[in-house]
């Protein structure tokens, strides 16, 4: 997916002060025996602070119940085709049971999207959210390989990604286009001249083979596991390749396993446009009033007009940064992620409307992955890299303008700027894998898979749909009707009861639940 597909709690860092989340992160010496990786042990230490490129911050606090988080580095191969090669540190992060030793059933392992995320910063910001669970597993997440301290993908530095995300992503005419593209293969080439030895072996495949080592490496018989957004993806693709040491797994905002890039860009499309539609039809019912327009129409048309406005001429946005069209499109964007951050698409839009982009560009930089003092995670180096890696298709400059007007008619807001994403591997120096993930997974476990219907980055389609690519006994659908980029962090006690249930109990729940 060209945008990327990342829970909402976990994109926001970077408005800490509008939300309070807390920064997390530990260290990054490298574990482990030099003999067979299988049998290497972990040498698990107090996390320290997250790096830059984990997305900084401070290091974890304590547990509620004063346990404290632990971190170490797993060695995988760099290259699992020749396993007795060069090798890569994988960074681990965990928070042993609560439980009693004979209630414990083992790990159960956090992806929480992107790609891109470092599950060693974000998994300690959810601890209390996952409590119940920790009665009876250790928590366990990790930065995928290409992530954070996980042989993290450079491409520009800071300085360089501030101009990328203020230029025209919408471009009107010959001269933003080839600007446009220009840009594009500059961030591409750095990608290759900093990161050249890495970008081969990032796939998705690859990240699967690294949960299995990392599942012997634990000690589990079985990988138990919770998928969130691209989590569901690299989920599938585990059961794939390891039908047979799949434990209990939960999919939460499920990628269609069946799209092409090209597919999935325009489902964003709708999906985005129907989470506006929510959202302006949520603002003008508030009995306040609307301060973005007085209907539903007025409410998109005002949001439309502004990004014409924007592209023309940039408001004050964060000193000293403008806010442009495209880092406005980004902030709106990231504020549908979760009903949560609806007022602050309000205040930013309403302070917008005069002449300040604060708001707008505060949330368009946790998207990004920009932290208040300028520096970046590598969450978009990584999740260029690992789509790059995974997608086969390289598209034209001539394609994108013969489908723009599916794309503009699917969104007005969000359209075009989905449509020349997808030129965003066309000069990628590694071809990519296949036009689709492979998820067919007979003889698995049963995978309880969560679609959320007003879910705007994994349209709720996407969920039936990893379903039957599956196969017969092994996904189990549940819909949730609500709004938001994943269904567990809602707090909706029918989710909860279901999720829960299983992973702790074994119970499946009925095929074709819907809560609430």
């Amino acid at each position: 997916m060209p945008l990327c597909s990342r829970p909402r709690a976990v994109a926001v860092t970077a408005i800490a002060a509008l939300l309070s989340l807390t920064a997390v992160g530990c260290g990054d010496d490298a574990q482990g025996d030099d003999g067979d990786l299988a049998t290497q042990k972990l040498s698990w230490k107090t996390c320290e602070a997250p790096s830059e490129s984990q997305g900084g911050g401070t290091a974890p606090s304590p547990l509620p119940d004063g346990d404290i988080w632990q971190c170490a580095t797993m060695k995988a191969p760099l290259d699992w085709d020749e396993t007795d090669g060069d090798t890569i540190g994988i960074a681990l992060i965990r928070a042993r049971s609560s439980g009693s030793e004979s209630e414990r059933i083992g790990s159960l392992v956090f992806n929480f999207g992107g790609p891109g995320l470092s599950g060693v910063k974000t998994l300690p910001s959810f601890g209390e959210d996952y409590a119940k669970l920790r009665t009876r597993y250790d928590l366990v997440s990790f930065d995928p390989r290409g992530v954070g301290r996980s042989a993290g993908i450079a491409c520009e530095d800071d300085e360089a990604l501030d101009e990328y995300f203020q230029q025209d992503m919408t471009p009107d005419d010959a001269s933003e286009r080839t600007e446009f593209l220009d840009n594009t293969k500059t961030f591409n080439s750095a990608c290759e001249d900093n990161s050249g030895k890495t970008l081969p072996h990032v796939p998705t495949t690859d990240a699967a083979r690294d949960m299995d080592l990392m599942r012997r490496v634990l000690g589990d018989d079985e990988l138990h596991y919770f998928g969130f957004s691209y989590g569901t993806e690299l989920g599938g693709v585990y059961a794939h390749l390891f039908p047979e040491n799949v434990g209990r797994a939960v999919f939460d905002a499920v990628v269609d396993p069946t799209q092409t890039s090209e597919q999935g860009s325009l489902a964003q499309a709708k999906g985005f446009q129907r989470a506006l539609d929510s959202y302006a039809r949520d603002c003008v019912s508030q009995v306040a009033g609307c301060p973005v327009g007085d209907t539903e129409q007025e409410v998109e048309d005002r949001i439309v007009k502004l990004l014409e406005d924007l592209d023309r001429k940039p408001i004050t946005g964060v000193f000293p940064r403008d806010l442009t069209e495209s880092e406005a499109r980004n902030g709106i964007a990231q504020a549908l992620y979760s009903q949560n951050l609806w007022q602050y698409l309000t205040e930013g839009l309403d302070q917008a409307y005069d002449g300040d982009g604060q708001v707008l560009m505060l949330l368009s930089d946790s998207l990004n992955g920009r932290s208040e003092n300028g520096e970046y995670s590598n969450i978009s180096a990584a999740n260029v890299s690992i789509n790059c890696a995974d997608d086969k298709p390289r598209y034209t400059t001539e394609h994108v303008e013969e489908r723009l007007a599916e794309f503009r008619a699917a969104s007005p807001v969000f359209g075009e700027w989905l449509a020349w994403a997808m030129l965003s591997c066309t000069d990628w120096a590694v071809a990519g894998a296949a036009d689709h993930p492979d998820v067919r997974a007979p003889g698995s476990a049963p995978i309880l898979v969560i679609g959320t219907t007003g879910d705007p980055a994994t349209p709720y389609e996407g969920a039936r749909r990893m379903v039957e690519a599956l196969g017969p006994g092994v996904g189990v659908g549940l819909t949730y009707k609500g709004e938001g980029h994943g269904a567990y962090r809602s707090g909706d006690a029918c989710v909860h009861a279901a999720v829960n249930g299983y992973l702790l109990t074994g119970k499946v729940p009925k095929a074709g639940t819907v809560c609430p």
